[in-house]
Formats: structure tokens, sequence, C-alpha cells
């Protein structure tokens, strides 16, 4: 079956020599990163190695979301992928970062909204290292008032949240999107499902079902892989089907977070296989899944040559 055009709502880039990224340049110990040892994502990722990564699959429109670049560099980091954009014709729509508890939270937001292709931003909360720990109230934890002052200015700029948060803190964040209703948020790497025993496995369906029942939040059908273990079909199909029963279609969609992913998978496997997974589907929700979705919730207007069915 040949492959439906895809949005590919979370991928990053970077040009090491244009800017600082700790993470990348000088982390000390690799084996901290939640894939394990990642030496090969420590080089330039350009749009060229990205239309490379993805050749095979129709890429209608992409999303960058900020790439961990150094903090004092984010918008920078902003101003740079409009330069991306104007040479290379992508991404075509940008998730920022903006700490939402600091002084200057409201100016850096400014910052990042002279530039046109800002969409929302992607600001990680404070959370815990496992369940069962807790962090609630501390400075820049979701309950912090400071914090959430900060992410009120979202609403008021007509700003989306990219959450990341890890399994255990789903309920929480489903607090936030109840006092901030008209804020879009979508949830990064299906929620993090990093334990898949059984036990795991239930306390992420059941941190699911709570944020699912925020109508404003949706969610990136990616990010699959586990630390030092290879991509399994049978058990991310199992994320995938649970997560589309949960959210629904109309709220789900596909991302690559590409180069990170491609640690484990290629980008035209990757597509073959969520497409698969979404075979209980009718062909026009798969679509929606794989593109439009996307394309509704970032406000990415395709020109008339790239539209769906054309």
């Amino acid at each position: 079956m040949p492959l439906m055009p895809v949005v590919d709502a979370h991928h990053h880039l970077w040009d090491l020599s244009q800017g600082n990224y700790p993470w990348l340049q000088q982390a000390d110990d690799p084996q901290g990163f939640f894939l394990g040892e990642y030496e090969a994502l420590r080089r330039n990722f350009l749009p060229v190695d990205y239309r490379a990564a993805s050749a095979g699959v129709r890429v209608l429109a992409t999303v960058h979301v900020e790439a961990e670049r150094d903090r004092s560099e984010q918008v920078a980091e902003t101003a740079w992928l409009h330069e991306m954009n104007a040479a290379h014709g992508l991404p075509d729509a940008v998730v920022a970062h903006a700490w939402l508890d600091r002084p200057d939270t409201e100016e850096c937001l400014l910052d990042h909204l002279r530039y046109p292709l800002v969409r929302g931003i992607r600001s990680k909360p404070v959370t815990s290292a496992a369940p069962g720990q807790s962090v609630a109230g501390q400075a820049g934890s979701m309950q912090d008032e400071g914090w959430l002052r900060g992410f009120s200015l979202l609403e008021k700029y007509g700003l989306s949240w990219d959450m990341r948060v890890p399994a255990w803190h789903l309920a929480e964040a489903a607090q936030v999107a109840a006092m901030f209703p008209r804020v879009p948020m979508v949830l990064n790497h299906h929620g993090l499902a990093w334990d898949r025993s059984e036990e795991g496995l239930a306390r992420w369906r059941g941190g699911m079902e709570i944020l699912a029942r925020q109508p404003n939040v949706h969610v990136k059908l990616s990010e699959f892989g586990l630390r030092d273990a290879p991509w399994d079909w049978e058990a991310n199909a199992r994320i995938v089907r649970d997560t589309l029963a949960i959210f629904g279609w109309q709220r789900c969609m596909f991302a690559s977070n590409f180069p990170v992913a491609s640690l484990r998978i290629g980008f035209e496997p990757l597509v073959q296989g969520v497409s698969r997974m979404l075979d209980g589907l009718r062909p026009d929700q798969q679509q929606a899944v794989m593109s439009g979705n996307a394309l509704r919730f970032y406000r990415i207007d395709l020109p008339p040559s790239s539209e769906l069915g054309t």
C-alpha cells in the first residue's frame, strides 16, 4: 500500500556550529538520556538531513519543537528556524521555549511572537523522577502559583502548550488543562509509557483517561522508543490503539520526533508502522491522524499545490 502523506507534528533541527545545545555538546553522561546512548545524535541535523531521512514519504508540513538549545538562546533558536524556513521551506510552524515562572516570561513570549511561525510553547514543568515521588508545589511545578501565572499568558497571547510530562504526572496535567480550557494543549510522546509492565501500563492508561476528559488536550503519537531496547511493533501498536481508544482519532496526531527516534527506527518504517496501527479507522480518519489534525492544531495553511488529495 502506498504511504499516505503526513504532517510531522514534532521534529528537531540543530546546527552545532551556530548554537549551544548543552545536552549534545557538553553532556558528561549520555547514558542519562531517556533512550540511553545517543552518540549518533551529536552532529548537525539540518533541513537537508531531515529531507534525506524522510525520503520516500510525502511530508506536507513540519512542526519544529524546541530542541533544548541553551536557554539564553531560546529566542535565537526561533530566529534561526525562520532563516531555515526562508532558505529551505521548513519548518512550517515553531513551538518555542520560554520559562513560565520567571520575571521575564511575558517579555520572552513577546520576543518569540515577533516571528510569524510561532504557534506555541514547550516549557517542561518540574516533575518527579519516579511514581510515588511528589514535587507538588515546588517552584516550577504544575501547582506553583508563579508557574500558573506565567501559564495564563499563553491564553492571553493565543499560544498552545506542548506538554511533556511522564505518565505519573498526567492527572496533574489534567488539572492544568481544566484551569485553562481555552489554551490548546498537546501531550508529547503519547504520555511517555516507559513502563511496559501491566502495572505500568495500567498507571499510564489511568492517567491518559483522566487527561482525555479535558477537550482542549490532544496527543502526539510519537517516540515509542524504550531505553536500550529495539523498536517493538506489537508493543507499540498496543500503545497507539489504546491512545486512539482513549482520546479518539480526532485528537491524535502523528509525529516523528526525528532525529531522536532515528536511534530506534527509520522515518519511512515509522510511518509505515504507525499507519498499520490505524487499521481500525476509516481512510479519512487515518488521514486526519497522519496530517489533518496537526494542520488544524498548529494552524498551518498548505499552499494549493500541497493540499491533501492533490
